[in-house]
């Protein structure tokens, strides 16, 4: 393998890494200050992906497309936290696993009836379309490196948000001590609200953003959510910096163990076998780095006991 392509599939694997970093800083959010599994957050992820790719269809226009994907996901999002969710945070936590299961499924069944059993197609927009040369020679394409800016713009808002103002405060501080604010008069209910409608537009974004990549269709969100839980056990329950850094390695991971392990076992086997065995390994891959991660740091690399 040349060095210009193992550089490709380094920004390929920061692609995807930061990709996984929208579905995980939204999951990390709702968990570390609400102690909320939420299954069914890979379903926002489907409903910002479904609604971006209808009105493009509709209006032609990409950026209303990203408007409607974040004003979906977050609608949705807190309608679900006010009906549902408001209930669940006092409940153990198999009783939030089935009520968001259940979400799932009324989601998907929802989706399909409104959209129809097949998949739609969103298309990248004719001037993000092509690649880009970056130093070195390299050509890229230029919408994956606009996602890759993008989830940097969003890590940075995150930051600022939470460090920085007055609402970021309050969400600290409900992490930390949630009957506390409330006595000091802070509305308990309406941050919980803000919070789970945040997580769901940035669910909803990166469903939009990947679904110019690949098919729009029912079930998408959920094998991205099983990695976005591998993200933020990595990284550490509750901590954005956490969740980038997590997203990042597991992206660079998986790109690269499919990339190099076929390359390298393909060094003494044959193609074929080579294939198999490294496709099969590079599967794994990740879940050996969260095991390993765990082993060391068991709250995760930024988590907090």
């Amino acid at each position: 393998m040349d060095l210009l392509l193992l550089i490709e599939q380094i920004l390929n694997g920061l692609q995807f890494g930061v990709m996984l970093f929208l579905m995980a800083a939204g999951l990390t959010l709702i968990f570390g200050v609400m102690g909320l599994i939420n299954l069914a957050h890979g379903s926002l992820f489907m409903i910002g992906a479904f609604a971006a790719a209808a009105v493009a269809g509709w209006t032609g226009s990409f950026l209303l497309a990203l408007i409607a994907s974040l004003a979906a996901a977050a609608m949705v999002g807190a309608l679900v936290e006010i009906t549902v969710i408001r209930r669940l945070y006092d409940r153990e936590h198999l009783d939030q696993v089935l009520a968001t299961f259940a979400l799932i499924l009324i989601f998907s069944e929802g989706t399909r009836w409104i959209f129809g059993s097949f998949p739609l197609f969103l298309d990248i927009p004719a001037w993000l379309k092509g690649t880009i040369s970056l130093p070195g020679g390299i050509q890229y394409s230029l919408y994956r490196l606009t996602i890759i800016g993008i989830g940097l713009v969003v890590a940075v808002g995150l930051f600022l948000l939470i460090s920085k103002t007055r609402v970021g405060m309050r969400i600290r501080a409900g992490e930390n001590d949630r009957e506390m604010i409330g006595a000091l008069g802070v509305d308990i209910s309406a941050l919980y609200t803000l919070v789970f409608a945040l997580g769901a537009a940035l669910a909803g974004l990166s469903g939009a953003l990947v679904g110019a990549i690949q098919s729009v269709e029912v079930g998408m969100g959920e094998p991205v959510l099983i990695l976005a839980f591998v993200v933020i056990v990595i990284g550490g329950i509750g901590s954005i910096k956490g969740a980038l850094a997590g997203a990042i390695l597991v992206g660079l991971t998986d790109t690269l163990g499919r990339t190099l392990l076929p390359v390298i076992f393909g060094a003494f086997m044959e193609p074929s076998a080579a294939t198999t065995v490294g496709s099969a390994l590079a599967s794994m891959l990740i879940y050996i780095l969260m095991a390993g991660v765990l082993i060391f740091r068991p709250t995760g690399l930024f988590g907090r006991a």
